[in-house]
């Protein structure tokens, strides 16, 4: 004869029943507010920005801005135009005009900020030898090389630790318009910490401590009228 079950058992039996009658009283419930399946096949448009202009792909970081309701440059009196940017009546600001007239949402500020944003990616990018990130804001010339760099100092071993401090200023320092490819030149000032490391790990350039003052000048170029936002660097050299 099998013994009967003792009272923990029993409770137990009891707890299993009344859990399974509560999860279906809820789960057997509809409330309105049930979402459709899943459908990896239909279609998602992302969200649309203010215009209902598409949304811009993470990696463009010095673009042309599109139109984004602000009034046109070319309806804003020439000496009011680039304030800060260009003075009236120099080949910069005839440039920027230039510029305008072919993609009237040109915003020089807007420009400037992204080629702040563009500096940082491309200094901390070389100091990690991250060809990838270099790869989509460099021209093939300049690419080449970094890439060259890169290897040069991947094949002695060396590491480079690169910090931002600041970027303290972002100038436009000339533009130029031939057809319909533009270049804009920037003049950075900006505080940095870097120091490049042999394969011991020996500091054998620059310092991991010392806040150095840098100034460079790089040119960005763009095909007017591409769909392809983005600006790349197009050359580089060292400012006095």
């Amino acid at each position: 004869m099998q013994d009967s079950f003792d009272i923990t058992t029993l409770i137990f039996i009891v707890l299993a029943v009344f859990v399974i009658w509560r999860l279906r009283s809820v789960l057997g419930q509809k409330t309105g507010n049930e979402q459709p399946p899943f459908d990896p096949m239909s279609r998602r448009d992302a969200p649309l920005r203010p215009g209902n202009a598409p949304a811009e792909p993470d990696h463009n970081v010095v673009r042309l801005p599109g139109t984004n309701g602000a009034r046109p440059a070319s309806e804003i009196p020439p000496a009011e135009r680039w304030k800060g940017i260009a003075e009236p009546g120099t080949p910069t600001a005839q440039a920027l005009d230039g510029i305008a007239r072919v993609e009237p949402g040109f915003d020089a500020g807007e420009f400037l900020e992204g080629a702040k944003s563009a500096y940082e990616m491309i200094v901390t990018a070389f100091a990690q030898g991250d060809r990838k990130t270099l790869k989509d804001l460099l021209s093939r010339d300049v690419y080449e090389g970094f890439e060259r760099a890169i290897t040069e100092r991947e094949r002695r071993g060396e590491t480079v630790e690169t910090t931002f401090v600041s970027i303290d200023k972002a100038e436009m320092a000339g533009a130029e318009l031939q057809g319909k490819t533009a270049q804009i030149v920037v003049r950075f000032l900006s505080k940095l910490i870097t120091a490049t490391r042999d394969a011991s790990g020996t500091v054998v350039d620059g310092s991991p401590e010392t806040v150095a003052d840098v100034t460079d000048v790089w040119t960005f170029a763009r095909t007017l009228g591409n769909r392809d936002p983005n600006w790349q660097l197009v050359a580089t050299e060292a400012g006095q």
